[in-house]
C-alpha cells in the first residue's frame, strides 16, 4: 500500500511539473501596447471655442477635451500627447507660440506612433485676413457684388503658393525629423461657406454673393497646398471636399460642422463645433484604418 502510495504521488508530482513546463514554454498572449499619439496643429485642431477646455493647456491656446484628438484617443486607446494650440502656424513648430507654451515638435521623439495636425490656415493670416476683409467688404456694399474679390484679387493665392506651401513642407520634414517611426496624417480644413450654386447666409456669415465663391476658392486652393505638402512629405492627407459638403457654417445647428461668425454656438467663431471635430476624427480613423 505504501508503495502504490508513494508511485500515485510520483506520477502526479511528474503531471504537475510537465503542465507546468508547458505553461512556461507556451508564449504568453500579452495585450499590444497603445499607440503612443501626439497631437499638433492649430485651432482647427485644438477645437477652440468648443467646451470644455483642457485644464493641461495654457489660456491662450483655448484648447477643448472635446477636439479630434481627444476623441481618436478614446476610440483607439491611444496614449495621447495633445500640444495643439489655436493660433498656431507653421513656424510655431520650432519656436514657441506663446511664454509657457514650448515648440510643438518638442512633444515628439523616437517612440511616437502617431501624429495628426491641421496647420497652414494662420501663416499669412489668410483665414483672418479673407473673413474680416471680405465681411467688412459685404457689410459696406450691402451684401451685393463681390467687393472683396475685387479689392484683393489674388493676393490671398499668390501668398499661399509663396509662402504657406513652403513652409508647411518644411514643417512636416521636420515632423517626420523628430518622429521617424511615426504615422503622419495631415487633415484639410472642412468647408466654411457653402458652393458657388448657393448664395451663402448673409445674416450668419456676412460676405457679398459673389465673393462667397471667391472665399471658398480660397479654403480650396489652401487645401490644395496642405494635400501637395503631405504628398511630398510621405505623409497621409485627410480630405474634407466631399465629406463636409453640406456641413458649412451657413447649415443650421446640427448640421454644421463649422460655426458661423455671427449667432453661432462657440466662443470663438468661425471654428469646429463639438459635431465638426467628431466628424474629423472620423475621417481621420478611417484614412488611417484605425480600429476604434
Amino acid at each position: 500500500m505504501a508503495k502504490r502510495a508513494f508511485s500515485v504521488r510520483l506520477t502526479a508530482l511528474a503531471a504537475t511539473t510537465g503542465a507546468a513546463l508547458v505553461t512556461l514554454a507556451s508564449p504568453a498572449h500579452a495585450s499590444p501596447e497603445p499607440l503612443s499619439y501626439v497631437a499638433l496643429g492649430d485651432s482647427y485642431s485644438a477645437a477652440s471655442g468648443v467646451l470644455p477646455l483642457d485644464p493641461k493647456a495654457s489660456p491662450l491656446c483655448a484648447r477643448s477635451t472635446a477636439n479630434y484628438p481627444h476623441v481618436i484617443a478614446e476610440r483607439t486607446g491611444a496614449t495621447l500627447k495633445d500640444v495643439t494650440c489655436g493660433g498656431a502656424q507653421t513656424k510655431d513648430f520650432a519656436g514657441a507660440q506663446y511664454p509657457g507654451v514650448p515648440p510643438q515638435l518638442d512633444a515628439l521623439g523616437p517612440d511616437t506612433d502617431l501624429v495628426t495636425l491641421t496647420i497652414g490656415g494662420n501663416d499669412n493670416n489668410t483665414f483672418i485676413s479673407t473673413i474680416l476683409s471680405c465681411a467688412a467688404a459685404g457689410i459696406a456694399s450691402g451684401g451685393q457684388g463681390h467687393p472683396c474679390q475685387s479689392l484683393n484679387g489674388d493676393k490671398f493665392s499668390d501668398d499661399i503658393d509663396n509662402k504657406t506651401y513652403p513652409a508647411l513642407k518644411t514643417a512636416l520634414r521636420a515632423v517626420k525629423d523628430k518622429a521617424p517611426n511615426a504615422r503622419v496624417a495631415v487633415l484639410g480644413y472642412p468647408w466654411i461657406m457653402p458652393s458657388a450654386a448657393q448664395k451663402g447666409c448673409f445674416a450668419k456669415m456676412p460676405l457679398a454673393t459673389g465673393d462667397v465663391p471667391y472665399v471658398r476658392d480660397i479654403q480650396a486652393h489652401l487645401n490644395s497646398a496642405v494635400q501637395r505638402a503631405a504628398n511630398e512629405t510621405g505623409s497621409t492627407y485627410v480630405d474634407f471636399s466631399q465629406s463636409s459638403e453640406g456641413h458649412d457654417a451657413c447649415q443650421p445647428i446640427g448640421t454644421r460642422w463649422v460655426e458661423p461668425a455671427l449667432f453661432g454656438t462657440n466662443f470663438v467663431p468661425v471654428h469646429p463645433n463639438a459635431l465638426g471635430e467628431s466628424a474629423m476624427a472620423d475621417a481621420t480613423t478611417a484614412a488611417l484604418g484605425l480600429r476604434s
